[in-house]
């Protein structure tokens, strides 16, 4: 999987900041054929997601400089390649943001396998198609192996402990953090039982305050708060298949 990043037929100056509110039915801000246009899509398509700037002559186009330099309006094509054959098997127009390539993967797969009767056993992508919920999609929902990095952005600066130096007990369902203290998602019994999962598709797993008052690696793990926090992902274990696909040969050959 990749994307390609093609110019929109929209100028520059044509543009807004995206939260302006615009009077689309303003013959002096919107030729017939736009409005024309707006008419037509589903409603729900231009608001998906606030653009930083929005083009009053091609308002689906996204403002992006991910190319490098001046930032431009435009469209993203979505390929999905056979690597083996050299051959390209489908693609798949979007906005230029990265949420819509992304969910591209899923339109393109699943168009393949409904036309051909074939799908990938292998995925190799970016890191931006190696966040949580595709990762899931893709191990547990299609049984394809994602030659894809984990997207993750718990890694730390500074020489601090980051989430991936705690060991994760997957039958205690608990980690365990360098110096051994646990930390779980509830420390005590409630009647009616708790998903924990949050807003965000995690549970936060917690440490006992007394066990990091007295623990001398205290500084390097939460030097500013009384005790430690992990958020796991309700997709942790697809990310952890991920992971391991990284260490292997097969991950390497792929990718290169």
């Amino acid at each position: 999987m990749d994307a390609s990043i093609i110019k929109a037929d929209a100028s520059r100056q044509r543009g807004v900041p995206g939260e302006e509110q615009v009077n689309w039915s303003d013959p002096s801000l919107s030729t017939r054929a736009v409005r024309e246009y707006l008419e037509a899509l589903d409603e729900e398509a231009l608001a998906e997601t606030l653009p930083k700037r929005l083009s009053l002559t091609d308002p689906q186009a996204r403002w992006t400089a991910a190319p490098g330099g001046p930032a431009f309006f435009a469209y993203s094509t979505n390929y999905l390649i056979d690597t083996e054959h050299g051959v390209i098997v489908d693609v798949e127009p979007t906005p230029a943001i990265r949420t819509a390539e992304v969910e591209s993967t899923r339109t393109m797969i699943e168009r393949v396998e409904e036309l051909f009767d074939i799908k990938p056993a292998r995925l190799i992508g970016d890191t931006a198609y190696g966040t949580a919920p595709m990762l899931a999609w893709m191990v547990e929902e299609k049984d394809i192996e994602p030659h894809v990095p984990v997207w993750d952005k718990t890694a730390r600066k500074n020489d601090s402990f980051s989430s991936n130096d705690f060991h994760w007990n997957e039958e205690a369902e608990e980690y365990r953090c360098p110096a051994g203290n646990v930390l779980r998602s509830e420390w005590r019994a409630f009647k009616n039982l708790r998903s924990h999962v949050t807003k965000a598709n995690t549970i936060i797993f917690r440490s006992r305050q007394t066990d990091c008052a007295a623990c001398p690696m205290k500084a390097r793990c939460c030097p500013n708060t009384s005790f430690r926090k992990i958020a796991r992902s309700v997709h942790e274990a697809a990310r952890d298949v991920a992971r391991h696909i990284a260490t292997t040969p097969e991950y390497r050959r792929s990718r290169h």
